[in-house]
C-alpha cells in the first residue's frame, strides 16, 4: 500500500513540471501584440490593409508638409505585383502543381459537368429572348475558383515635400512600435504612434519583405536612405541597409515604399474616395495618384490640383486643462516638471489657472499643502487631494486657440473644386469644450453637383481627415438623417442632390474603438454643435433657394406673357382699326391724343408689328428690372460663370499681407 502511495506520488511530481510550464508569465511586445490584433489599427483583411496603408501615409506626409508651413505635394502610386514577380522579389523559383487534386481551387469532374451545364442553359435563354426580341441580361462571368493562398501583392509608395526625418532617427520612427512625435496635447492627424510602423508589421506578416525609407531635411545636403524591418518579439528595428546619399536636386521631404499582400478590386472605391476627400478638406495641396498593373487597361491616373495657396494655421501644442487630467497624468507632470514649487506647477503646466487662482487652489487642499511646498514631495495621498479638487472646482473653459480648423474658405473651396455644385453653404462655429478638451465644428452644404447621389451625401472630416467606414452610427449621420426637418428649408431629403460636410477639429478627438472610423453619439456637446452649424447652412440654402424660386417664378410669367403677345396684338389691332373707322367718318370724336395715334394707324405708322415689338419690349424691360433686383439681392453668382485659376505666388519672394473673410482671402501686395 504504502508502495502505491509512493508511486502515485512520484507520478503526479513528474506532471508538476509541466503544469508549471503551461502557466509561467508571459511577456508580450507592443509589435507582437499589434501583429495579433492587427484589426485594432485598421489591418482586418488584405482589402482593409491596402486602404489603411495609403491613408497612414498621405496623413503623416500631410502633416510632415504642413509642419514646415510647406504646401504640399503627395504622390501615391500603388503598383500591381504578379505571384511571378514577387517570387523572383523573394528569390523564390516559381513550380507547377504535381497534384491538383490537393489545391483549394480544384474542380471535380461532377462540378464541371454542372457548371457546363448551367451555362448551356443560359445561353439557350438568351437566344430565345434574342428570337423575341426582349432585351438579355449581362451574361454573368463564371466563377473562378481562388485558392486560398494565391494573394494578390502590391508596392505602395509615397513621396511629399515635408520636413523629412533626422538620419540617425529613421530606424526607431519606423521600426518601433508606439514611438513617436505625436504624443503632446496637439491637434494631429494621428495619435497613436503606429500609421507606417503597422505597414512595415503588416508587410512582414504578408510579405517578409523590408521598407524602403528615403528622406532629406532642408538643412542637408544628402539624402538618408534606410532598408529595414521590425523584430516583432522585441520591438526594435532591424536595419538592413542606413546609408547616406548625395543630393544634387536639393530636394526634402520623405518616400516610403512598402510591399504589402492587399486587394485593390474589393477597395478601389474606398481609396480613390478617400482621395478625392482629402482634396475636398485640404484644397491647398496636390496629390497625384497612380494605379499601376499588368494590364494596362487597369491602369489609373488622377491628379487632384492644388486650387489656393492659403493654408490653416499650424496647430499649437497646449497644457491640460485641470478638469480633463487624471491621476496617472498628475503624476506624470509632476515627476517631468522642471519647476519646483507647488505655485509654480500649477500655474506653468495647465490652462486657466494664474497665480490668484492656483494660490485660491492650495489654500482649498488643507493645512498639509503651501504655495512654496516642493511639488516633488507631494505624495501619493496628496495628488488625490488635488485631483479631487480639480474634478470639482470651477475653471474656463480652454480657448480654441491652440486648434487649426480647416477654414469656411478652404472647405467652401474644396466642395466647388471636387464636386461643383449648385449652391453651397458653409459655417464655421466658435470653440466649445467637452470633458475640458476644445473643439471647432466646421459644416457645409451644398445642392447639386458632379458624382453626387440623390439624397443626402455625407461626408465626415475629425481632424482634417475623410471618415470612410462605420458612417451609420457616427454623430454627423444621424444629425443629418434624423433631427434636420429638410422640408424646413425648401430641401427635398429624397430627390435633391444634398452634400453634407463636417469638419470636427479638437486636441481630443472622441473616436468610438483605436480604428478612428467614427465619433459616437453620446456626446450632447458635440451632437448640439453639430446639429447647429448644419442647421446654419441650411438657414443660408434657404434664402438662395427661395430668391431662385422667384426668379424662376418671374422667368415663367415672361414667358407666359411672350406667349400671349400674338394675341394680345392682334386683338388690340382690331380696335384700333374700327376707332379709326368710327373717326373717319365721323360717328365718334376722340381727344387729342387718341387722334394722333388713329391717324398713325390709318397711315400704317402704327401696324400689327409695331405693337407685337413693342409689347415684347416691355416684357423685356419688366424682366430686365426683376433680374436686376434680383442680382443686388443675392449678388451676381449665377450661370453663366467662368472658373478662374489663379496661380499661388512663392511666399519667399513676394510680401503680402492676407485678409481673411469666410467666403474669400484678399491678398494685400506690399
Amino acid at each position: 500500500m504504502a508502495g502505491d502511495d509512493l508511486a502515485e506520488t512520484k507520478k503526479g511530481s513528474s506532471k508538476n513540471p509541466k503544469n508549471s510550464n503551461d502557466s509561467k508569465l508571459k511577456q508580450k511586445s507592443p509589435a507582437e501584440f499589434f501583429a495579433e490584433n492587427k484589426n485594432i489599427a485598421g489591418f482586418d483583411n488584405p482589402g482593409k490593409s491596402l486602404y489603411t496603408t495609403v491613408r497612414e501615409l498621405v496623413e503623416n506626409a500631410l502633416d510632415s508638409a504642413e509642419s514646415i508651413s510647406e504646401l504640399p505635394e503627395v504622390e501615391v502610386t500603388i503598383e500591381e505585383i504578379v505571384k511571378s514577380k514577387f517570387n523572383s522579389m523573394i528569390g523564390l523559383i516559381d513550380r507547377e502543381r504535381v497534384d491538383t487534386q490537393l489545391y483549394d481551387d480544384y474542380e471535380t469532374e461532377k462540378a464541371r459537368e454542372k457548371r457546363l451545364a448551367k451555362e448551356a442553359r443560359a445561353s439557350e435563354i438568351q437566344a430565345k429572348n434574342l428570337a423575341l426580341g426582349k432585351k438579355n441580361k449581362e451574361p454573368g462571368v463564371s466563377k473562378v475558383l481562388k485558392a486560398r493562398g494565391e494573394a494578390s501583392y502590391y508596392k505602395v509608395t509615397c513621396k511629399d515635400n515635408g520636413k523629412g526625418m533626422p538620419h540617425d532617427d529613421i530606424p526607431n520612427m519606423f521600426g518601433r512600435v508606439l514611438s513617436g512625435t505625436k504624443y503632446g496635447l496637439k491637434q494631429t492627424r494621428g495619435k497613436f504612434g503606429l500609421g507606417a510602423k503597422m505597414a512595415l508589421i503588416w508587410s512582414k506578416m504578408s510579405t517578409g519583405l523590408p521598407i524602403e525609407i528615403s528622406s532629406s531635411m532642408k538643412s542637408q545636403n544628402y539624402v538618408t536612405f534606410c532598408r529595414l524591418d521590425i523584430d516583432i518579439h522585441r520591438n526594435i528595428p532591424h536595419i538592413h541597409l542606413h546609408e547616406k546619399k548625395g543630393n544634387k536636386e536639393k530636394w526634402h521631404g520623405a518616400e516610403i515604399q512598402v510591399v504589402i499582400e492587399g486587394n485593390w478590386t474589393t477597395y478601389r472605391s474606398k481609396i480613390l474616395h478617400y482621395m478625392r476627400q482629402m482634396a475636398v478638406i485640404t484644397p491647398y495641396a496636390q496629390f497625384l495618384f497612380r494605379f499601376i498593373s499588368e494590364t494596362p487597361e487597369k491602369n489609373v491616373t488622377i491628379k487632384f490640383t492644388r486650387r489656393t495657396d492659403v493654408m490653416p494655421p499650424i496647430p499649437i501644442e497646449t497644457k491640460h486643462h485641470p478638469s480633463s487630467v487624471d491621476l496617472l497624468l498628475i503624476k506624470r507632470l509632476i515627476t517631468d516638471t522642471s519647476k519646483k514649487t507647488l505655485l509654480q506647477f500649477l500655474q506653468n503646466e495647465f490652462v486657466n489657472i494664474n497665480k490668484t487662482l492656483a494660490t485660491r487652489l492650495i489654500g482649498e487642499m488643507g493645512p498639509d499643502f503651501g504655495p512654496s511646498m516642493a511639488v516633488k514631495s507631494v505624495t501619493s495621498q496628496q495628488m488625490v487631494r488635488i485631483h479631487q479638487l480639480f474634478r470639482q472646482a470651477k475653471f474656463d473653459d480652454p480657448s480654441g486657440d491652440c486648434l487649426s480648423p480647416a477654414g469656411e474658405y478652404n472647405l467652401r473651396l474644396g466642395i466647388i473644386k471636387e464636386l461643383h455644385p449648385d449652391m453651397v453653404a458653409t459655417y464655421s462655429g466658435s470653440a466649445q469644450v467637452f470633458e475640458g478638451h476644445p473643439f471647432i465644428v466646421e459644416a457645409g452644404v451644398s445642392l447639386g453637383g458632379r458624382d453626387v447621389k440623390q439624397g443626402i451625401n455625407i461626408f465626415r472630416f475629425a481632424n482634417r481627415i475623410p471618415l470612410l467606414f462605420e458612417q451609420g452610427a457616427d454623430v454627423v449621420t444621424r444629425t443629418a438623417l434624423k433631427r434636420i426637418n429638410w422640408n424646413s428649408y425648401k430641401i427635398n431629403q429624397t430627390q435633391d442632390k444634398i452634400g453634407v460636410f463636417v469638419s470636427i477639429v479638437s486636441t481630443k478627438i472622441p473616436f468610438k474603438g483605436t480604428g478612428k472610423e467614427y465619433i459616437g453619439d453620446d456626446i450632447s456637446e458635440i451632437a448640439t454643435a453639430v446639429k447647429s452649424a448644419i442647421q446654419q447652412c441650411c438657414i443660408q440654402l434657404k434664402s438662395k433657394i427661395v430668391k431662385r424660386l422667384q426668379a424662376r417664378e418671374q422667368q415663367e410669367r415672361k414667358r407666359s406673357l411672350s406667349r400671349y403677345i400674338p394675341d394680345a396684338t392682334g386683338a388690340v389691332y382690331e380696335v384700333l382699326k374700327q376707332m379709326t373707322e368710327e373717326h373717319t367718318t365721323k360717328r365718334k370724336r376722340y381727344g387729342e391724343e387718341d387722334t394722333v395715334m388713329l391717324n398713325k394707324v390709318s397711315k400704317h405708322i402704327i401696324t400689327k408689328e409695331t405693337l407685337k415689338e413693342k409689347l415684347a419690349e416691355h416684357v423685356e424691360q419688366v424682366d430686365y428690372e426683376m433680374a436686376l433686383e434680383y442680382a443686388t439681392q443675392s449678388g451676381v453668382s449665377e450661370e453663366p460663370r467662368e472658373n478662374i485659376y489663379l496661380q499661388h505666388l512663392d511666399p519667399n519672394k513676394s510680401n503680402f499681407i492676407d485678409l481673411h473673410s469666410p467666403n474669400f482671402v484678399f491678398r494685400l501686395m506690399l
